[in-house]
C-alpha cells in the first residue's frame, strides 16, 4: 500500500519540524517530515499551504494532529485541557476556509498549581495508555523541555517540565561553552557522565560554577570534548532529576523519547537505582492520534 490508500492522516505539528502519516486504520503507509513548524510559518494560510505540499498525492481525508498547531501561535488556537483529565485530547475543528482538508487540532494539557502546560506529550501519554490501559507510574517525555507526568486510572492527575533541553541547546550553540564541545555526543556510560550526574543530584548549589570548569579545563589543560559534553549532560539531566525526583522516587517508569536522549535518561535513572522502560516516541503519537481519530466515531 501507498499514501493514496490512505483513509485518515496523522501529524505531528511542533515548533520546529512537521511530521505526517498517511494511515489506514491503525496501519502506517507512508511517512513525510518537513522543517515548516509552527515558528516558521504566521498565517492560517500558511499552514494549510504546508499541509496541501507535503501531503500532495494523498486523498482528502480526515486530518487529526498534535502539537504546537494548537497554540496560541499556530494555526488555531486549542483550548487546554486541565488536570486531571484524561489523555485522549479533545478536538477543534480549523475552519474550513482555512485549507482544502478537514483538519482537527487535539488539544493541550494544562495545570494550575504550579502553572504548568503541555501540548503533544499529551497525546503520546495517550498513546502509552492505548497500549497500556492499566499503566500506573510516571511517563518521562524528554525533550526541549522535559515532561514529567503522573498517570494513574487513565488520566494525566499533576505533570511538571523541565526545559533541560533548551538549555543545553543554548549552553552548548551560544555560550563560551560551545568552543569545547566540538560535535561529540554524550556516552550514556562513560565515568564523566556519571560523576557529573551525581555532583549536580547532590550539590545542585554548585552546578553553575562548575559549568564554568568546563570551559576553563579545556584552557589550562587539553580538553576532551567527548567527556566535556558528557559533564555538560549529565550536569543538566542531574538538575532535571533533582527537580523531579518527587515525581519518579518509587514510581515505575517509562521513557518516551528520541532514542539517543532516552537513553541518556534511562542511564541516569538507573544510577539512582530506577528501571526504566523506553517506549518508541513516533509509535506513541501515531497511538495516541489513532485513539483520537477512532474517538471522533471513525473506525478503521
Amino acid at each position: 500500500m501507498s499514501g493514496a490508500d490512505a483513509d485518515w492522516i496523522a501529524a505531528d505539528w511542533g515548533s520546529s519540524n512537521l511530521r505526517v502519516w498517511a494511515m489506514r486504520g491503525s496501519e502506517m503507509l507512508e511517512a513525510r517530515g518537513s522543517d515548516r513548524g509552527m515558528g516558521a510559518l504566521s498565517a492560517p494560510a500558511d499552514f494549510a499551504a504546508e499541509l496541501d505540499r507535503i501531503t500532495e498525492g494523498w486523498p482528502d481525508v480526515t486530518v487529526i494532529a498534535c502539537g504546537m498547531v494548537g497554540a496560541r501561535q499556530g494555526w488555531v488556537e486549542v483550548p487546554y485541557a486541565s488536570t486531571p483529565c484524561p489523555a485522549i485530547p479533545a478536538l477543534t475543528e480549523v475552519p474550513d476556509t482555512q485549507g482544502a482538508r478537514r483538519v482537527r487540532i487535539a488539544g493541550g494539557v494544562m495545570q494550575t498549581d504550579p502553572p504548568d502546560v503541555m501540548r503533544g506529550e499529551e497525546t503520546q501519554i495517550a498513546g502509552v495508555l492505548a497500549a497500556s490501559p492499566d499503566f500506573d507510574g510516571v511517563i518521562c517525555l524528554p525533550g526541549t523541555h522535559t515532561k514529567w507526568a503522573r498517570i494513574s486510572a487513565g488520566e494525566i492527575v499533576h505533570f511538571q517540565t523541565v526545559m533541560t533541553g533548551e538549555i543545553f541547546a543554548l549552553l552548548a550553540r551560544q555560550s563560551v561553552l560551545r568552543h569545547s564541545l566540538g560535535d561529540a555526543e554524550t556516552d550514556p556510560q562513560s565515568e564523566a557522565f556519571a560523576d557529573a550526574l551525581a555532583t549536580a543530584l547532590s550539590q545542585p548549589h554548585q552546578a553553575w560554577a562548575r559549568l564554568f570548569r568546563l570551559r576553563a579545563a579545556g584552557l589550562v589543560a587539553e580538553g576532551d570534548p567527548a567527556a566535556t559534553v558528557a559533564r555538560l549532560s549529565g550536569t543538566l539531566i542531574g538538575l532535571d532529576l533533582g527537580a523531579a525526583r518527587a515525581h519518579w522516587l518509587g514510581q515505575q517508569v517509562l521513557i518516551i523519547g528520541a532514542s539517543r536522549l532516552a537513553r541518556l535518561y534511562e542511564a541516569a535513572l538507573k544510577l539512582q537505582g530506577v528501571a526504566p522502560i523506553i517506549g518508541d516516541a513516533d509509535t506513541a503519537t501515531r497511538a495516541g492520534l489513532l485513539a483520537a481519530w477512532r474517538k471522533t466515531g471513525a473506525r478503521p
